[in-house]
């Protein structure tokens, strides 16, 4: 697959470019927005001359990206490619629309993808009329320098398409796992409690924003605490994604959102795009330092860890991905300094049962239910 489409220039489209055309492929990008192209465009080469400057890249190379990467106008234009990837807004209406515009365009035997993050695949491909073609190929953001790309079959996807494009992701230097058809995918569902839980111990008055993310990243070792990490995503982004997979688990108490992040969505306090959100990213601003606590830092670290290692357990009971690929994921799609099976085993899955059943008892709500498989580990 070498003629590839991207539909979407926004960062994560433009990245997911970037990738094909570093390993060699011809990429035709379209956006109904002409002048975003354009912008992505620029930005694109900017980014490449600070590589070259970086001596990440050579200029040579930097000629050869730019070189593989073509505008497209109009989607008749990708009537030749062999894989065209969607990575527009996550809309299912939208994009339905877009596939079912694509597939008069393109040949029998062209490849369709979406990038989406939390949309059922199932759903998406269904209303093609070769529902066999179409599959998920989750990149994580930044494109380029993220490894980790989710593949996901839909229950109507060609048996052999997933090993297909699992390989390809392998050639561009990619770290593939393939994944369930659920709502989150892998990382996306695993990751909940971590911004979550954040936001409930913020909520109900327990602890700071800044004490939340200095534990994490002072006993976790994480690189960016839940806060930070939402600022850094986007508070909106975050917040959507969390009603997508609240929804589509017929509102399971597990994913429940928060009316913290809700407010800030409303109030358009987005992080750092918006040059304020859980922190203020302003000119010299001056931001409230964590006051440290030993005790409360365990206590807040127990709460969040044991959340995420039991939603692990939970999909590896359901098959979700391998244990191997549940590992990966975690650790090169979001950065997590350990596999959370590994890490249960470490502290002990007797600890992490007991941490919740302690919850559970304190809230007497479901959000707190153990994986039947937790107890048995």
């Amino acid at each position: 697959m070498t003629n590839v489409g991207i539909i979407g220039a926004g960062t994560m489209g433009i990245g997911i470019a970037q990738v094909a055309a570093t390993n060699g492929c011809k990429v035709l990008v379209y956006d109904a927005n002409a002048k975003q192209v354009e912008m992505a465009t620029v930005g694109l080469e900017k980014i490449l001359t600070k590589l070259v400057d970086k001596q990440k890249i050579s200029s040579e190379k930097m000629v050869e990206i730019l070189a593989n990467i073509s505008i497209a106008t109009e989607l008749k234009d990708f009537k030749d490619c062999e894989l065209i990837i969607e990575a527009i807004i996550e809309n299912k209406d939208i994009k339905t629309k877009v596939f079912t515009e694509l597939e008069k365009h393109v040949s029998e035997s062209c490849v369709i993808g979406s990038n989406t993050s939390s949309i059922s695949i199932t759903s998406l491909g269904a209303e093609l009329q070769k529902p066999e073609r179409f599959i998920g190929i989750h990149f994580f953001n930044p494109a380029p320098l993220m490894p980790l790309v989710e593949v996901i079959p839909s229950l109507l996807t060609e048996k052999s398409l997933a090993e297909k494009i699992y390989n390809l992701m392998k050639d561009w230097g990619k770290t593939p796992v393939i994944a369930k058809d659920i709502p989150g995918f892998i990382v996306n569902r695993i990751a909940r409690p971590y911004y979550g839980e954040g936001l409930r111990i913020v909520e109900e008055n327990i602890a700071t924003v800044e004490q939340v993310d200095d534990a994490m990243k002072t006993l976790g070792n994480f690189k960016m605490g839940p806060f930070e990490l939402m600022d850094l995503i986007g508070v909106d982004v975050n917040f959507s994604v969390t009603k997508t997979v609240y929804n589509e688990y017929f509102y399971d108490p597990k994913y429940k959102p928060s009316l913290l992040q809700q407010r800030m969505s409303e109030a358009k306090l987005h992080g750092k795009k918006t040059g304020k959100g859980f922190y203020d990213y302003s000119e010299n601003a001056q931001n409230p330092v964590a006051k440290k606590d030993d005790s409360l830092y365990q206590q807040i670290f127990l709460r969040i860890i044991s959340m995420l290692i039991n939603e692990a357990v939970e999909a590896k009971r359901l098959g979700v991905a391998s244990d191997e690929d549940l590992e990966l994921a975690m650790q090169k799609g979001v950065n997590y300094p350990k596999g959370l099976l590994a890490w249960g085993k470490e502290i002990g899955y007797a600890k992490i049962s007991e941490t919740l059943q302690n919850l559970y008892e304190e809230y007497q709500e479901e959000r707190y239910r153990q994986s039947p498989l937790l107890c048995k580990m």
